[in-house]
């Protein structure tokens, strides 16, 4: 609170000289009677906004910066900034204290930024005050740390937490532990984040200066992400226990006890029983208002929603609502809710199939919705389960030919987004297609190398990383250049990352003489003092397998084995005919027709018989007593007889014939 000027009335400033901590009260009502005499005194105005503040009288308090005017908000931009904040609107606190250069204003523009989901904005702040401290509570600045390191771990911004794993002064304080413990489970550490909480509990539990009442009140996040837990790792018993111990209806904030009690429903029998889970889920989303989830929150819960609604049986109607939220944005985009929803409408036109026929009925889809990311990840899914990569790998490479045909550079965005690129490099990679891997992943890192690393988002780090490892190993001269490149620029950025030390190092091996690099890794002797050379020597190296010969089922022949005869294969006895008699061979020509087969005789007696053999034996000499109307004859000379060459007198050749009448 500034110092009151000479134009306050004199009580006012002899009450302000004898005042204590627990004078509010009585600074109020001085104040209130200053301004009954004199309503313009900013002096007085100012004493009555501090007075408010401190007896958490929010909503009178930005009444009396309302009424006060702009020469009041001017004079206590501070105070007028903590209102905004504590009266619910955090996005104009966040304006206004980008105006001061205070270190009031940072911690105000840090908890606002935070409030409105800006958890880079408000790491950064954090950082600047715990890089200058003063007399700041160190142990208020870990804990609003570590909440914003949770919150960008939920948000799927961990690459931007610094400090991933609790260190000693983590464990010292219920609150820090408990934020230590939700990062843990945001990045899918669940046994780690279930020790980190029961830390904590016990912690609060042993705490002195608090009430049973305020124990309880700080118990019960706790408790509810405890819950969760048990619940993720598959303990439903143990989660619903823990829900009746723990008592979700006395949680005061109302966002808190909705999700307590979405948790409860999961971790208890009724999650088995859709119809009742929807009914219990009933109330929604309103129930917590004003006090609403994180976004990140809110889709959960919106997803939540929907599965209870297809397991239900609703197709039709979540299919009508979901495509309604997917018509108020344009294809293609990046955001989690709206894929997500393309998902679950998806899954509510498949009408609880899977495998080919889920792909008959969303297919139809595709065509209306070309662009639409969520989709197509949905049908790629459904293609590698069914064995049919080719066709992922060919709609995957049609939508980022429609992509590149466009000039919008947010499209160029979603081209190289880091989610997609890993999607078509392991479709590629499972097809044994490394030279279309390799080029993507070069285009990838060539795209993002070109922006600024406060403008990439998520995962572009992981990718450039993958994408130098692949890089290092291609024949290609450009490739090398750009995997140096890319390592080089990771290493000035974070020069604590080993993994780029490790890759500008493997990249750039002239540069080893660096002491940048080297420091951030452990030397080769450490490394190699547990290797036993003679053991690997003896053992030789393995040989890794190509692609086309894991993907065959045949098992090549043993070079230094004898081939064994195989054991015959035993014939069903359904398939074998009636008079089937094993100590008889089978008939080699039984496959042949009848009039192919050696032993065929025609029917028809001795005529037949001869004029078979005739036919079958053209040119030869007819057999004795063979000679009839209808034989044909032999050739002259018989068999061993000369041939008689020139031309045959019409009518004279052959046998009798019979003429036309």
């Amino acid at each position: 609170m500034s110092s009151s000027s000479s134009s306050s009335l004199p009580a006012l400033t002899s009450l302000l000289q004898q005042a204590h901590i627990e004078d509010h009260d009585e600074i109020l009502k001085a104040a209130n009677t200053a301004l009954k005499h004199s309503k313009g005194d900013l002096d007085a105005q100012h004493v009555k906004i501090v007075a408010l503040l401190k007896l958490d009288r929010f909503d009178d308090a930005i009444h009396a910066f309302n009424g006060g005017g702009d020469k009041l908000k001017e004079r206590a931009r501070l105070e007028y900034a903590y209102t905004l904040y504590k009266t619910g609107n955090p996005s104009e606190a966040a304006d206004v204290a980008q105006l001061g250069d205070d270190r009031g204003y940072k911690h105000i523009a840090a908890q606002a930024s935070y409030r409105t989901e800006d958890f880079r904005r408000a790491a950064e702040l954090y950082q600047h005050l715990a890089a200058q401290p003063e007399d700041d509570a160190e142990a208020d600045l870990r804990i609003n740390s570590g909440a914003v390191d949770a919150q960008l771990e939920w948000a799927g911004q961990g690459a931007l937490v610094l400090k991933k794993k609790p260190g000693r002064q983590d464990l010292e304080a219920y609150e820090t532990a408990y934020n230590a413990a939700c990062g843990a489970i945001a990045r899918g550490e669940l046994g780690q984040g279930e020790v980190l909480l029961r830390r904590a509990r016990d912690l609060c539990n042993a705490l002195e200066d608090l009430g049973e009442e305020e124990k309880r009140a700080e118990l019960l996040p706790i408790g509810v992400q405890q819950v969760y837990v048990l619940a993720r790792q598959g303990r439903s018993v143990q989660a619903e226990e823990m829900a009746r111990e723990v008592g979700f209806e006395g949680i005061a904030d109302a966002s808190t006890r909705h999700i307590a009690q979405v948790n409860k429903i999961a971790a208890s029998g009724a999650a088995g029983n859709p119809f009742m889970a929807q009914r219990l889920m009933a109330k929604g989303l309103h129930a917590s208002e004003p006090d609403h989830p994180f976004r990140f929150q809110t889709s959960i819960l919106h997803q939540n929603k929907y599965a209870v609604d297809l397991r239900s049986l609703k197709f039709g109607g979540t299919a009508e609502s979901t495509a309604e939220i997917l018509t108020k944005r344009q294809s293609p985009n990046l955001d989690a809710y709206h894929n997500n929803v393309s998902v679950i409408n998806a899954a509510a036109h498949a009408k609880a199939r899977t495998g080919k026929e889920a792909l008959k009925h969303i297919l139809p889809l595709l065509e209306r919705r070309q662009n639409d990311v969520g989709l197509i990840l949905t049908i790629v899914q459904l293609y590698v389960l069914t064995g049919n990569s080719a066709s992922a790998i060919n709609l995957l490479e049609t939508f980022f030919g429609r992509l590149e045909k466009l000039s919008n550079a947010a499209k160029a965005e979603i081209r190289f987004a880091p989610g997609l690129v890993s999607v078509m490099v392991s479709l590629y990679h499972n097809a044994g297609r490394r030279a279309p891997a390799l080029r993507i992943l070069a285009n990838a890192a060539q795209h993002w190398r070109r922006r600024k690393a406060a403008e990439r988002p998520s995962g572009v780090v992981h990718l450039l990383k993958a994408a130098g490892s692949a890089l290092l190993d291609s024949p290609e001269p450009e490739h090398q250049h750009l995997a140096t490149d890319i390592f080089s620029a990771l290493h000035k950025e974070d020069e604590r990352d080993r993994y780029a030390a490790a890759g500008f190092l493997a990249a750039s091996p002239s540069s080893a003489t660096q002491t940048s690099l080297t420091a951030s890794l452990q030397p080769i002797d450490r490394l190699l003092s547990t290797l036993d050379t003679d053991a690997l020597e003896s053992a030789g190296i393995a040989q890794p397998t190509s692609t086309a010969a894991a993907s065959t089922r045949k098992r090549p022949a043993s070079d230094d084995q004898p081939s064994k005869p195989s054991k015959p294969k035993r014939i069903r006895t359904s398939r074998l005919p009636k008079d089937y008699d094993p100590s008889k061979t089978p008939d080699p020509e039984r496959w042949l027709p009848l009039r192919d087969r050696s032993t065929y005789r025609p029917k028809g007696g001795k005529k037949g018989k001869v004029a078979r053999q005739a036919l079958l034996s053209q040119g030869s000499a007819p057999t004795a007593g063979g000679d009839s109307e209808g034989s044909r004859p032999g050739t002259p000379g018989g068999a061993g007889g000369e041939v008689v060459k020139g031309k045959v007198p019409l009518g004279k050749g052959g046998g009798k014939r019979k003429g036309k009448r």
